[in-house]
């Protein structure tokens, strides 16, 4: 972000030749989403990071896996102390990953190819790189400067106290103490995550009206929309309460979903209804209270929230029915379409979480050395996948999930997660999920490019693309068969669900009137109930259905074409 500027010369320095999404009216209900971390997708110049380039290069492998659009997470100009999170400048991409030319580029080329693309907005914090938050430690105490973000003295008589109790989302403190132009301690400032993440104060008129411009820049550019990260977290109770003990998410929280962020998101749904192409809000919403969180989703806020309580529940069909019901009861009384994703960028991946003896997910539980079953990991993972293909809304799909990939444990001197160095080396981090592609080749770096700037294991031949081309069986084959059947069955495109009851063990339900998912959680086959045929199964069959196994059945012959949204 920079400072504000006049929207008339901001425009004029978008594309000549501004690229518009298809208007196709309620895309984004039953989407498939493909989630880039461009720093591990493919590395186009060389030099062990991915880039804007070994995305373009590979627009033809998402093509055919059929996804319907890209999430970009940050790709702008960023010093990564967070992974890019900490966002030094929003109209600029990161020299490591291209030019905002070829973002340009890669925005339009996809979308000769029918693939949407939607980027990463941050509106918690920026980088402490900023502009803004230069300036502001350069103006010092009381300055308009400091104003756009929670400077505050500390407690005690030489303020050496930090100023609330507040927790942070990466554990340690949540305030850092500056320092005075004459070298003395100064004030403290806020940040949610680490320090290289200064909190915005969205109560100023510059940070709404810059994110606005922001999100202006990037729709002229073609965006189909943008995902709002920790979208819950940016308006705080400006008289910095103290949390009482054990307190949780709820009204009145001083810095989690507080009612003021509904003005913020309907400010930002009215700038993206002023573009063709039906561009969308897709919120990361973490909140255990169903009714808070279906807020975000009331018309003319967010068009969807990402849906976590699926992807923390255990291998078990009573805690996976209960995340189902929930999730489409609380989504119903707005009419939003629910989200399913099985990971991303910060979660265990399922191969990995789903041959654990706990098989479900919390950040607070990552320890190093958690033992795991692969080959039952990967024949859960696979049953997963199609148990989401076929519920209704929206699928998110995470880089290499497609591939069966596990999460790799990491040598202490490669880790780069602030999460892990939070926690004082406890914590493993997120780096494990995010060890770059394996695309050809019998060894590292297995085709994404250079050396990789995360080591890859030497046992991943047999999970790269090319590898799995040649595989009829592979899980790359099953994600992009069960992606095509879910645009071409109509029933699983925009069939009503209603729960089928096989057992206390086995999550089942019909889409529409013909189709059937039956998922087998428990640790015996099962029958099969009388069908016409099998659609897709995540293991081969032989009348049965196996443990750890989702079979696609249709009652009779299926009806094929994407009825109306």
């Amino acid at each position: 972000m920079r400072r504000p500027v006049d929207t008339d010369v901001l425009r004029s320095t978008a594309p000549a030749s501004r690229p518009v999404p298809p208007t196709d009216e309620g895309w984004w209900r039953t989407a498939v989403i493909y989630q880039i971390y461009v720093r591990s997708f493919a590395d186009g110049n060389g030099d062990g990071i991915g880039d804007l380039a070994g995305v373009r290069s590979r627009l033809g492998y998402l093509k055919s896996l059929g996804v319907d659009a890209l999430w970009f997470t940050p790709w702008y100009r960023s010093p990564l102390a967070d992974g890019g999170y900490d966002v030094q400048d929003y109209r600029a991409i990161d020299p490591r990953f291209g030019t905002l030319e070829e973002a340009e580029l890669l925005i339009a080329e996809a979308l000769e190819l029918g693939i949407r693309t939607i980027v990463d907005i941050v509106p918690n914090h920026i980088s402490d790189r900023h502009e803004w938050f230069r300036q502001a430690l350069a103006a010092g105490p009381g300055s308009p400067e400091r104003e756009r973000f929670w400077f505050h003295p500390g407690r005690g008589a030489d303020g050496s106290g930090i100023p609330t109790n507040w927790v942070s989302s990466f554990q340690g403190e949540t305030w850092t103490r500056t320092r005075n132009a004459d070298g003395t301690p100064g004030e403290w400032y806020l940040h949610l995550f680490t320090p290289q993440q200064p909190d915005l104060n969205w109560n100023h008129p510059d940070v709404r009206r810059e994110h606005e411009e922001v999100l202006r820049f990037w729709f002229d550019r073609g965006v189909a929309g943008v995902r709002i990260d920790s979208a819950a977290l940016p308006a705080k109770d400006p008289a910095l309460p103290d949390l009482p003990a054990g307190s949780a998410p709820a009204e009145g929280h001083p810095h989690i979903d507080r009612d003021e962020l509904h003005d913020i998101y309907r400010e930002w749904r009215a700038v993206a209804d002023d573009y063709a192409g039906e561009r969308v809000l897709v919120g990361e919403v973490w909140l255990d209270d169903a009714e808070r969180f279906a807020r975000y989703l009331r018309p003319g806020e967010m068009h969807t929230a990402f849906n976590f309580g699926f992807m923390t529940q255990p291998w078990d069909a009573a805690a996976m029915r209960a995340s189902i019901t929930r999730t489409l009861a609380e989504h119903a009384p707005v009419g939003a379409p629910a989200t399913w994703v099985l990971s991303n960028h910060d979660v265990t991946r399922p191969v990995t979480r789903y041959g654990q003896a706990d098989s479900s997910f919390a950040f607070e539980r990552k320890r190093f050395g958690t033992a795991t079953d692969t080959a039952r990991g990967l024949r859960r993972a696979r049953a997963a996948a199609l148990l989401v293909a076929a519920l209704p809304g929206s699928l998110y799909v995470y880089q290499g999930d497609e591939l069966g990939l596990p999460e790799v444990e990491l040598p202490l001197d490669a880790i780069e997660d602030p999460m892990h160095f939070r926690s004082h080396g406890v914590d493993p981090g997120r780096d494990g999920c995010r060890v770059p592609l394996p695309w050809a080749g019998d060894a590292s770096p297995y085709g994404f490019g250079g050396a990789p700037w995360l080591p890859q294991p030497a046992d991943w031949a047999g999970l790269t693309v090319d590898a799995q081309e040649l595989e009829p069986a592979s899980t790359l084959h099953l994600y992009r068969a069960a992606i095509r059947l879910r645009r071409e069955v109509r029933d699983l495109a925009n069939g009503e669900l209603s729960w089928l009851e096989l057992g206390s063990d086995v999550l089942a339900f019909r889409r529409g009137d013909d189709t059937v998912s039956i998922t087998n959680l428990g640790a015996t086959p099962i029958p099969l109930p009388a069908h016409h045929a099998v659609l897709l199964s995540s293991t081969p069959l032989d009348g049965t259905l196996p443990a750890d196994a989702t079979a696609w059945l249709t009652l009779r012959p299926a009806r094929t074409g994407r009825a109306p949204h």
